[in-house]
Order: structure tokens, then sequence, then C-alpha cells
């Protein structure tokens, strides 16, 4: 699996943590650092979410995208303008599993000023074990959305 992680300052020491947690316990995936590189206080949240969010709607395998920011909401928003990406902040056991399950989410999002890390390894370790649900109802509201992002 090929996985783009990315934060701006709210999720720095986060990201640095989850970089080091994936190439421990997933050394098979292919991880990219897409930045921010360094704290810094000034930098913007949509660069980082619209620079992963374009890798993983690119990408020609599986890919996820994971970002980090203060609370994990603008990110979402940025991510959600790129075609193709189905961008879900993580929160929960329910929303990780259903984000997965149900609305194949490609990027997921985490709340630096929320979330501990030993959650965000385990929402990550959810989302990643769930199964995809490829019951004609979803797969029907997946193309609805591709449908209207693809004519609009």
């Amino acid at each position: 699996m090929q996985i783009y992680l990315g934060s701006d300052h709210g999720g720095f020491e986060h990201k640095e943590s989850l970089k080091d947690y994936l190439f421990t316990k997933h050394p098979d995936f292919n991880l990219e650092d897409c930045g921010f590189f360094s704290l810094d206080p000034q930098d913007d949240y949509p660069l980082i979410a619209l620079s992963v969010a374009q890798k993983v709607a690119t990408a020609n395998k599986q890919a996820l995208g994971i970002i980090l920011c203060r609370s994990g909401s603008g990110v979402v928003i940025a991510a959600n303008k790129v075609k193709g990406v189905r961008a879900v902040e993580i929160y929960d056991q329910k929303i990780a599993a259903h984000a997965k399950s149900h609305n194949q989410a490609n990027v997921i999002t985490f709340a630096g000023d929320y979330l501990s890390f030993d959650e965000m390894t385990q929402l990550l370790e959810t989302f990643l074990t769930t199964q995809v649900d490829t019951h004609p109802r979803h797969q029907r509201r997946l193309e609805q959305i591709s449908n209207y992002e693809n004519n609009h």
C-alpha cells in the first residue's frame, strides 16, 4: 500500500511519531512524508492537505492519505476539493470502520489537539484492517458522488 503522510504545525509532532510507527509496524507499506518537514507555526494547512490529496488522487495503485492538523477538520475540507478524494476525519472506532467499509475513504485525518498518539494508532489500525463492504447500495452512492464531481 502507498501511504502519503502530511501535517501542518498542529499535527507535526504526531506526524513524526506516526511516520516512525508506520515504518516499524508496516514495513511493507511504501510511505512518503509529504511535509511539512519542520515545525513552523506560520505554515498553512490547505497547502499540505491539497498536496497529499493530489498524490492520492493521481496514484496508480491503492493509496491512502493521512493528514493531521489541530482539529482534523480544516484538512478534510481542503482535501475533499481534489477530484477523486474521499476524505474523512477519524475520531472514534466506529467512524474509522464506517469510513473504510461504506465510504471507501482514501484520505483520513486526525486532530492533533484532541487525539493522543495511541488513539491515532488504534484508529489507524481499525481503518487499515476493516474490509470494504461491496454491497450495491454503497457502490451506488459512491458512483453518485463520482458522477457529480465528474460533471460539475
